[in-house]
């Protein structure tokens, strides 16, 4: 049991900053992304055809169209209310009926389906994500048994950040800054090969967990702009893999560190416009 004081910490995962997922066509992304979830495209970066970025909050979607990526588990995400965003995936489902878009309202959340089978738990801002009001506040990966506290360890001693292990069903959950977590719950049910689907992290140590990766050769992206990358998640214990997930790790010198994202309002509609009111903050009142 944690101490008051010891839950101030944050640990040296300040951010996820962005999830990047290939889709294979774009129309349907804007569809699903910004007219059904009601986010925003990045309207500086990334406006041609081949990619685009999607702003949730203070996070993104990165979203190559050169293929398919699929989570294994579900991405959180907090919108500002959720009977606005059945709505809008209500009328999606004539747009995306020959895909795998989906949804459905329960326990106080709406769950969500991407065209290409990516699966979201949609929640109203809460205390337990802080002053999150839209964002993406946790990515739930599902791992194989066994896997968890090999997990834990890694991020405990080579990333540096705190980690709960919960027992039932095991499941490492690593705090990331303030609101935000990954978890890896094991599951006995099959999972799909990993696809190369990345999540990027900025980190207050970075010399840390590079100096790890280099001595055991497990660099993907050698550092370079202020960042690297790897995908191997190894049991310090061990030296066994024990799960892949490519993280684009970013010092807090990278020059995109907390770049502010615009948000639209998609509430705003031009037959009720609100002057004042086309952007929406990331944060509760």
């Amino acid at each position: 049991m944690a101490t008051d004081y010891e839950t101030e910490d944050v640990g040296n995962i300040l951010e996820m900053e962005h999830i990047n997922l290939l889709v294979p066509d774009q129309p349907s992304a804007i569809l699903f992304y910004v007219l059904g979830m009601g986010f925003t495209r990045d309207p500086f970066m990334t406006v041609g055809l081949n990619n685009m970025w999607i702003n949730v909050g203070q996070q993104q979607f990165h979203l190559p169209t050169r293929g398919t990526q699929v989570i294994p588990g579900w991405i959180g995400v907090v919108v500002p209310e959720l009977k606005s965003l059945q709505a809008r995936l209500k009328a999606m489902e004539e747009p995306l009926k020959n895909s795998r878009f989906g949804w459905s309202a329960e326990d106080g959340s709406v769950t969500v389906t991407c065209p290409w089978g990516n699966r979201f738990r949609c929640h109203e801002p809460a205390p337990r994500f802080g002053e999150m009001a839209l964002g993406i506040p946790y990515i739930e990966f599902f791992t194989k048994p066994g896997t968890a506290p090999g997990i834990a360890r890694f991020y405990q001693e080579v990333m540096g950040a705190p980690v709960q292990l919960s027992a039932e069903p095991p499941t490492a959950r690593v705090a990331v800054g303030r609101d935000q977590w990954l978890s890896f719950r094991e599951t006995d049910a099959k999972l799909e090969a990993y696809d190369g689907h990345h999540i990027a992290v900025y980190v207050a140590n970075f010399s840390r967990p590079y100096r790890f990766f280099r001595e055991h050769n497990l660099i993907m992206e050698d550092y370079r702009n202020h960042q690297f990358r790897f995908n191997a998640i190894v049991d310090p214990e061990t030296a066994k893999q024990v799960f892949s997930l490519e993280h684009e790790v970013r010092s807090f010198r990278h020059p995109m560190y907390h770049r502010p994202f615009v948000n639209r309002n998609p509430e705003q509609v031009q037959r009720s416009y609100r002057r004042a009111r086309d952007e929406m903050s990331p944060f509760s009142n």
